[in-house]
């Protein structure tokens, strides 16, 4: 359950920001005891990855915060995003963490599944802040383009950080994360039937 819940984190946490989940993956397994990955992943603590997964980072976070900019970053993301959301579910679900100390009892077999899941569950994710971003920029007039990916960047780093050391509370951000698409499609419903509404009364007029 706990790697389901750890890999889930992950992989949700790279649909808002691809190096985030990664970085945190690799930073923590080599400066922390907090993490050991296992052997086919321990290429994410290396030096070099780390510091070519922070530069990926900043580029990209300065891209997402630029109106127009933050268009054309998600859609080169589309392919970026739930790669790195398999990664991040593949690593962080067959690790040894602080709740997880048998990772090997979980996905023992079918080594491709896990990496699937984080895949799917990534472009799940990319796909709702690609929808929600477009909406946001129109309502704000481009200046809201900065709080909401600071804010998903934020949301990224604690959501990374809680499925390693406590997965359970990945249970509160995937309800809450329902939540907000159940919200955002009604809302997005209600302002279609709106301006239809509106175009029928021009028409009357």
């Amino acid at each position: 359950m706990f790697e389901v819940l750890t890999g889930t984190g992950l992989a949700a946490s790279a649909g808002l920001n691809a190096y985030i989940p990664l970085l945190v993956l690799g930073l923590l397994a080599r400066y922390s005891d907090l993490i050991d990955l296992p052997s086919g992943w321990t290429w994410l603590g290396n030096g070099w990855v780390i510091v070519i997964l922070a530069v990926l980072l900043a580029v990209e976070m300065v891209a997402d915060k630029v109106p127009v900019v933050d268009h054309i970053n998600d859609v080169v993301q589309t392919v970026v995003r739930p790669t790195a959301g398999g990664l991040a579910f593949g690593a962080g679900s067959s690790s040894e963490t602080v709740t997880v100390s048998d990772p090997g009892s979980f996905f023992t077999s079918h080594q491709w599944v896990p990496v699937a899941t984080g895949v799917l569950l990534a472009f799940g994710v990319h796909l709702l802040k690609s929808a929600a971003r477009p909406v946001v920029n129109a309502t704000t007039a481009g200046f809201g383009a900065p709080v909401a990916s600071t804010a998903e960047d934020a949301t990224s780093v604690v959501v990374s950080l809680i499925a390693i050391i406590l997965p359970v509370l990945v249970l509160a951000f995937l309800v809450g994360l329902v939540v907000f698409i159940y919200w955002f499609f009604r809302r997005r419903s209600e302002r279609r039937r709106e301006r239809e509404a509106a175009r029928a009364a021009g028409f009357r007029v």
